[in-house]
């Protein structure tokens, strides 16, 4: 049955090589959106499978760059059970190398304390060095550097050379390499140095890097690193167009506006509201107010956000699963023009072939066998339209990861390219159906006639 199906399909040739090119292209499609998220999982598993520690920075900050926090609080930090090693961080971007403005791939100015990143027993930038020496005690205060093989590669630099950066002379005494495009993005100076360069508060860091001495575990300590600044003030962060939105501005005007409307109607202004904050203090007993303010006091947010390497790879999970509604959406209309071509290449291949199939029941063929016939067919299609579709995709993932290696990675699992190829097979099915289910609706003499 399969090789006769498979005749029919090259009896037809041109039309079945455009339905399966349009199934092709589809499943690629499909296998290549989602190596989007996939290699996203991949890129911040690899990532942060190699930080061990724990990162304390502001309250709802995306990364540490956008943070600020007290530089007294590290040594609070220090005192509490469980914590080994304290490193503050900063951390800022960087707008111009060697006279040239960066934007993409973005680039970073990482200042490390280097009397506490010196005793880390884990350090991910001084463990991937290949060329040079990391940072020492001795390159405190001087304008000293390590960076990535990448931006050495970009602009041409080995050890030994000098880089520009933000109008300053660095001379470059390492190079790292961690295969994490997300790693692989910083100049790494001494803390002092970096505050000066960009003018950074002097009282404040961009985050701490906490290493544990391994008594306690991760959950524990984070709730008890919360719990030590829990009494604490620290705005929360805020994107720029937020804290605009919120800032400074009165409703001035919308009183203004509400006013003259009451005039208008001949109503006076509505006499301002007390705070509905107050309303409920007032008639509480002594009691239940110390009661109220005690939970209060349980449930007040940190004024630290401490994450660990996994609190890290459970956002990135909600990420990807809501980017993976996105681009089921968007693979979406690809497969459906996919399954109305193969139903009309069915469709088309089986009018013309009415009186073929009349004499085929009428010489012993049940309708079960014209059906499987038809099904073969369009089977066959499905199926090398999804292996095709996957050569494809996977062609088309490492172009662009050989041409983007600095900025993005894609990844297709093999569980995403047996699901394409399995997908496509469900497609190639489902679309022989209704014309497999439309022939055997006619008797054999029906078939001959209307032929």
């Amino acid at each position: 049955m399969l090789k006769f199906a498979f005749r029919n399909l090259l009896s037809r040739s041109l039309r079945s090589f455009l339905c399966l090119m349009g199934l092709t292209i589809a499943i690629a499609g499909m296998v290549g959106l989602f190596s989007i998220a996939g290699g996203l999982e991949k890129t911040v598993a690899q990532t942060f499978g190699k930080i061990s520690g724990i990162v304390a920075m502001q309250p709802g900050a995306p990364i540490p760059l956008f943070s600020r926090v007290p530089r007294a609080w590290g040594e609070e930090i220090k005192t509490i059970p469980g914590v080994a090693i304290v490193n503050p961080e900063i951390w800022s971007r960087v707008n111009i190398i060697d006279g040239k403005p960066v934007v993409s791939p973005p680039r970073f100015l990482f200042g490390t304390d280097l009397p506490t990143r010196t005793r880390l027993k884990h350090g991910i930038y001084r463990d991937s060095i290949y060329a040079g020496r990391f940072l020492d005690l001795n390159d405190q205060g001087q304008l000293n550097a390590v960076i990535s093989r990448q931006i050495a590669e970009q602009h041409e630099k080995q050890v030994g050379d000098t880089i520009e950066v933000n109008g300053q002379d660095l001379q470059i005494i390492g190079l790292y390499e961690t295969d994490s495009i997300l790693l692989d993005v910083a100049i790494i100076l001494d803390i002092n140095v970096v505050r000066d360069i960009t003018r950074f508060d002097p009282d404040s860091v961009s985050c701490f890097y906490i290493e544990q001495t391994g008594e306690i575990k991760n959950d524990p300590l984070v709730e008890s690193i919360k719990d030590q600044f829990r009494d604490r003030e620290l705005a929360s962060w805020q994107p720029a167009s937020l804290a605009l939105a919120n800032g400074s501005s009165s409703n001035l005007l919308k009183d203004l506006m509400q006013s003259l409307d009451q005039g208008l109607k001949g109503n006076p202004p509505a006499e301002p509201k007390p705070n509905e904050a107050e309303v409920p203090v007032k008639k509480q007993s002594a009691k239940s107010t110390e009661a109220n303010i005690k939970d209060r006091e349980q449930e007040s947010p940190s004024a630290l956000e401490v994450r660990a390497a996994a609190d890290w790879g459970d956002r990135l999970e909600t990420f990807t699963a809501d980017l993976d509604i996105f681009l089921g959406l968007l693979t979406g209309i690809g497969v459906l023009i996919a399954m109305l071509s193969i139903i009309n290449t069915m469709l088309m291949s089986v009018m013309e072939r009415i009186v073929d199939f009349g004499i085929l029941k009428a010489n012993g063929w049940s309708n079960r066998d014209v059906m499987l016939l038809i099904t073969a067919e369009s089977s066959l299609l499905g199926i090398v339209g999804g292996v095709l579709g996957g050569i494809l995709g996977l062609i088309a993932i490492a172009i662009v990861n050989w041409k983007f290696a600095d900025q993005v990675h894609l990844y297709a699992s093999p569980g995403l390219l047996l699901f394409g190829v399995f997908f496509s097979t469900s497609l190639g099915i489902l679309g022989g159906l209704y014309p497999a289910w439309w022939t055997t609706r006619m008797t054999p003499i029906d078939a001959i006639r209307r032929g």
